[in-house]
């Protein structure tokens, strides 16, 4: 176990906060978990019970090491005894800046001052609630990705207060887990995942409003002829409108016209209380459980569009100084399962194909999405070409 890493709190049992809580008492950590009331941590409880049971149906683990796992979880609704003997606080409340800067205000004033604070946000600033405290430099984003028993990525965000010992310890921790850390160096919204991820479904959503294809037309397309996981609409529907559409509102905020959102495709849906898979509606209807993505209807949206823009996302990303390509590539792969990181697909298309195809799609639309990021722009000019020209986004 890494180093003086010991004790966990986990702040806010919610689907994640409960995830959270498993994990680490799975690898032998001693985790308090806190909410606001009795009747909550004892659904946690129930829920992590339910989740332990079923690695141990898959023999994945023992039985003795599932009651072990839960026996190292102590639920309290105190922040005192939650947090009084710490090594690290992981906060999984709702994504509300204002209640998470109170949490951190609270923990800060109760843990021990060695203890890092880490949020579980998926892009609210991490320097924002490093401010809230006296402990800055010991403050880090830790974004987990849903389910966090299952998935391996974890975005690690360094705030503008963060020290390089608080980031190396958090990626050190979630190698202890057994994830694959990703290292995002600015404290930008949407972080790595989230933002390339945010100008996808926007491209979908664009071309579907402009009524160029159907919702099922581009799902299909996506998904047949694309080999993603899943199709964007039903992507958008399994990760929750209201959060997709609050991820977009972020995003659009913090880089302007790039991320210009669609109007009359989420919002309608989001005010009519249609969430997606978790209400049973959304942009399909999973009352009969997942919907049937037709086949036949896969060459009715050109899925290289999606390729394209991420791409240069992960372009902008790389020339803001945000991560590295490798990064990238994994975050996207772990994260969202895609079959290849958006920078190796550049460097095996040709990087001058994609700049190409985002040309034409500027002088078409106009829409700032498409305008090619400059450090593409350089790279092509350069002759970095990708794996053909021995050098891309990679080096080869």
């Amino acid at each position: 176990m890494s180093g003086e890493i010991k004790n966990i709190a986990v702040i806010g049992t919610g689907v994640m906060g409960s995830g959270i809580a498993q994990v680490f008492a799975m690898k032998g950590y001693n985790v308090n978990i806190l909410d606001i009331s009795e009747e909550i941590l004892k659904k946690a409880l129930q829920n992590i019970a339910w989740s332990l049971n079923k690695f141990v149906e898959k023999k994945r683990i023992r039985k003795e090491d599932a009651e072990a796992a839960l026996s190292r979880i102590k639920p309290t609704t105190l922040y005192e005894e939650a947090v009084r003997d710490i090594d690290l606080m992981v906060e999984a409340v709702p994504e509300n800046i204002e209640i998470k800067k109170e949490v951190f205000r609270k923990v800060d004033g109760l843990a021990p001052p060695h203890a890092i604070l880490a949020s579980n946000t998926s892009t609210l600033s991490i320097s924002e609630m490093g401010r809230a405290t006296r402990r800055p430099d010991k403050v880090v984003g830790m974004h987990w990705f849903n389910p966090p028993q299952l998935m391996q990525l974890i975005e690690v965000i360094k705030g503008e207060g963060t020290s390089d010992e608080t980031v190396n310890k958090i990626m050190e921790v979630a190698k202890t887990l057994g994830k694959t850390p990703i290292l995002c160096r600015k404290d930008v919204r949407g972080f790595i995942v989230n933002r390339i991820l945010g100008l996808v479904f926007n491209e979908a959503f664009w071309t579907y409003y402009r009524k160029e294809a159907s919702m099922e037309g581009i799902d299909s397309s996506v998904k047949y002829s694309g080999g993603f996981p899943m199709g964007w609409f039903e992507l958008c529907d399994y990760v929750g409108l209201d959060i997709a559409y609050e991820v977009g509102r972020v995003l659009y905020e913090a880089y302007g016209e790039r991320f210009k959102p669609c109007p009359e495709v989420i919002e309608p849906l989001v005010k009519e209380k249609k969430l997606g898979q978790k209400t049973g509606a959304g942009f399909y209807d999973w009352s009969k459980g997942r919907p049937r993505i037709p086949f036949e209807l896969s060459d009715e949206y050109d899925y290289e569009r999606s390729w394209a823009v991420a791409v240069n996302e992960a372009a902008w990303i790389i020339h803001d100084g945000v991560a590295d390509p490798e990064s990238i590539d994994t975050g996207m792969k772990l994260g969202t399962g895609w079959p290849q990181g958006p920078c190796e697909y550049a460097d095996k298309k040709g990087l001058n194909n994609i700049l190409q195809k985002l040309t034409q799609l500027y002088d078409k639309y106009k829409m700032e999405m498409y305008n090619p990021c400059p450090l593409l722009v350089d790279y092509v000019k350069n002759g970095w070409l990708g794996k053909t020209a021995g050098r891309g986004f990679y080096k080869y």
